[in-house]
């Protein structure tokens, strides 16, 4: 399937290529640089090679040109249903019911989508600490929506993605989520 390069070098060519030109929000940083950083942060954390090239693989069918059966068909089932399980379905919906949806679907979404996800959206919230460190509350322009909706949507995920006992296991990147949502909103309002 790899042609003799090992899945996360074919994982990391693939993406490469499929994002090709593109940015990070608001900035000049080649795209790239993001599905590195989360196959990084599950290297780190022990994942498996599929979940590392899930990772990387994560955007491509979401913001690129490729498709799924494209990455079942050079990486397997296994990468292509967590890289689908890491896509939002319909882009045409409003931001609003995109992440709402995003937010019910973790909560019994398989571990290895959830691990996957919490990467992402670890990497997206150390990106934006960083901005903030620098920008201050400029950072939030950059966004359709601003802060509070931001804040709301991280706040959820991380409730979101950690709703399993199972997350446990690689408790790491999960705790590392929640303690990053604290650290760039401060701690969570008590529940009445």
């Amino acid at each position: 399937m790899c042609d003799g390069q090992s899945m996360i070098e074919a994982a990391t060519k693939v993406a490469e290529e499929a994002h090709r030109g593109q940015f990070r929000k608001g900035s000049g940083i080649p795209y790239i640089s993001h599905p590195r950083a989360v196959a990084r942060i599950l290297s780190d954390a022990g994942c498996s090679e599929e979940l590392v090239a899930a990772g990387i693989l994560h955007d491509t069918v979401e913001d690129t040109s490729l498709t799924l059966d494209y990455i079942r068909e050079r990486f397997g089932n296994k990468v292509a249903k967590i890289v689908q399980g890491c896509s939002e379905p319909d882009k045409s919906l409003p931001w609003e019911q995109r992440k709402q949806h995003t937010v019910e679907f973790l909560k019994t979404a398989p571990l290895e989508v959830r691990t996957v996800t919490c990467a992402d959206k670890l990497h997206n919230l150390l990106s934006i600490i960083a901005d903030y460190e620098v920008m201050g509350d400029d950072v939030w322009d950059r966004f359709s929506r601003g802060r509070d909706a931001q804040e709301w949507y991280y706040r959820e995920l991380a409730a979101s993605l950690c709703a399993q006992p199972d997350c446990d296991g690689d408790g790491a990147i999960f705790q590392q989520l929640k303690e990053s949502v604290e650290a760039l909103f401060g701690a969570a309002e008590p529940q009445e």
